[in-house]
């Protein structure tokens, strides 16, 4: 199931032994909005539980990630998307969504669903997402000292 895809000098790959945890933590604990108190273990665990996408320079050095929750069949949810800050400006969010959307295992997938407060053009355009089309029918337990 592990591919490897090539853009101007970046991979991708699906390699889970490829993922560096700790750039991944260092990443969603100091720079994002959604993840900013999980810890080591929680990261890993979500990981190992997930079809992740890591992407990574020419040095090697892991500059993205995605991490896809899924049944591989009826539901999958997009999550913990992100492109490094230095890396950003080479259309690297767009080839990584379109390459998670586009893998032969999850093309297919009946609903997929994520949660953005700020990327929802980039959504949109190259994962084909779109606003709940019934949001009555979503519902959600969040539970309040949870991550």
């Amino acid at each position: 199931m592990t591919i490897k895809t090539h853009y101007q000098g970046y991979q991708i790959d699906t390699d889970p032994k490829r993922l560096d945890v700790g750039s991944i933590q260092d990443f969603l604990n100091n720079h994002s909005y959604w993840a900013a108190n999980r810890t080591k273990e929680q990261i890993q665990k979500s990981i190992a539980n997930s079809f992740c996408f890591g992407v990574y320079a020419r040095s090697g050095q892991q500059v993205g990630f995605a991490r896809v929750v899924t049944d591989w069949v009826t539901f999958a949810w997009l999550c913990d998307v992100y492109i490094c800050e230095s890396e950003r400006g080479r259309d690297l969010g767009k080839w990584l969504i379109d390459t998670v959307m586009n893998h032969h295992e999850l093309k297919d997938i009946r609903r997929f669903m994520l949660l953005t407060r700020d990327a929802h053009d980039l959504y949109r355009h190259y994962g084909d997402f779109s606003e709940l089309e019934n949001p009555g029918s979503c519902m959600e337990r969040v539970k309040k000292n949870s991550l």
